[in-house]
């Protein structure tokens, strides 16, 4: 089903609709990728799913600063809608090859973040990018990230699209060697929060690695173990998620707009 709102408006019934409400929070995660440097350009591209089978969703506008992006701002598109790309408005190349055909192919994957933050991008370089269980941010993730290692140049047509859309049906979290990272979580604050602890545990990681020393890797019994205990604080994701968008309002609420 094509959508006409391809604009970047849309119209709703009350600013209260849950449509409005998971606006405002992908805006507010465009605006602290800012606050925490995993910005790039005008480019990266972040997602979400408003229909039930995921295949319509919000992104971002094509080249528009993180800083900028408001509620308003993003796009309502349909992964089946394959005259996307041929509008006048269309998003991002990238974005549309990537968040399209995850959004068509996993509909479980209801908000994606893809972005090329500092030190989880340094760590998809190395010839092993596998996130070594070192402490306990590293082995939050154990289990949880696939490698894609099969990197060809920028993501700009289907069959890439579809590729990395394979990767990512068997994980949550996908390490894009020679590229950055996606994550992918049911709401907003629970990708956000996926995104902040891969973030630290990359550069946990990253610092080990530049003392030159051996590493003191985890077993993976006591890695699954803590990867395990980290599940009592899934709950935790939203309340961090909340203060975080409290500090936005405090700074500039214009994405709320």
């Amino acid at each position: 089903m094509a959508i006409d709102s391809l604009a970047t408006t849309a119209k709703f019934t009350t600013r209260e609709s849950a449509e409005w409400a998971l606006r405002v929070d992908l805006a507010a995660a465009f605006r602290l990728a800012v606050e925490f440097d995993w910005h790039e350009s005008v480019g990266n591209h972040f997602s979400a799913s408003v229909s039930a089978d995921g295949r319509q969703f919000l992104m971002n506008p094509r080249w528009k600063h993180f800083s900028t992006v408001r509620a308003s701002d993003l796009q309502l598109l349909d992964a089946d809608d394959r005259e996307t790309m041929e509008r006048a408005n269309a998003p991002d190349s990238s974005a549309w090859c990537i968040h399209g055909a995850v959004h068509r192919q996993v509909p479980e994957a209801r908000v994606l973040l893809h972005c090329h933050p500092p030190y989880a991008t340094a760590l998809a370089t190395l010839k092993d990018p596998t996130l070594q269980p070192i402490d306990q941010n590293t082995a939050r993730f154990y289990g949880l990230v696939g490698l894609d290692l099969a990197y060809g140049g920028l993501a700009d047509n289907d069959a890439e699209g579809a590729r990395i859309a394979a990767a990512l049906n068997r994980h949550p979290i996908l390490l894009m060697g020679n590229h950055g990272i996606s994550v992918t979580a049911p709401t907003v604050a629970e990708a956000f929060e996926h995104l902040y602890f891969f973030e630290r545990a990359s550069r946990t990681l990253i610092l080990a690695y530049s003392t030159g020393q051996q590493l003191n890797v985890m077993s993976e019994a006591t890695a699954a173990r803590t990867a395990e205990d980290w599940r009592a604080y899934d709950q935790a994701a939203f309340a961090h998620f909340e203060q975080l968008k409290s500090m936005l309002d405090a700074k500039d609420a214009s994405y709320r707009e």
